[in-house]
Order: C-alpha cells, then structure tokens, then sequence
C-alpha cells in the first residue's frame, strides 16, 4: 500500500492524522537534519500500521510517498 505523508518535524508529540483517502500528516519529535525526521516517520508508520515502511519519494522534502508492507 502507498500514502502521501505530509511530515511536520519538531512537534510536541509523535502523532499521526489521517486526513483523507491514502494521506496523512505525521507529527514527529525529531528535527529534520540528518535524517532524524525520516527515520522518527517510519517507526511511527511501523507501529501504526504493523508492518514495515520505506519512503519511495520525497527523503529530502516534507511531502512524502511512503510504501506500508
């Protein structure tokens, strides 16, 4: 399965908002230097969807196609 995730680094809390068919707004912790961002992302998608997920698009932007398997 493939969303769009639209990745607000810095938040207070990890948290994830569906917010239509397929797309999603992630809230992390981490800062977005360094991967942090990235990596903070796909442990959220991991737990939330109980599979494993890898960005297929956007590693260095905020607007993101991940793929959940």
């Amino acid at each position: 399965m493939r969303i769009k995730v639209l990745v607000k680094p810095r938040a207070k809390e990890d948290r994830l908002e569906k917010v239509g068919a397929g797309e999603y707004v992630a809230f992390v912790r981490a800062s977005a230097e360094r991967g942090k961002a990235n990596r903070a992302l796909l442990k959220l998608l991991a737990k939330h969807f109980s599979g494993q997920a890898r960005v297929v698009r956007g590693w260095t932007e905020r607007d993101k196609l991940v793929e959940i398997s």
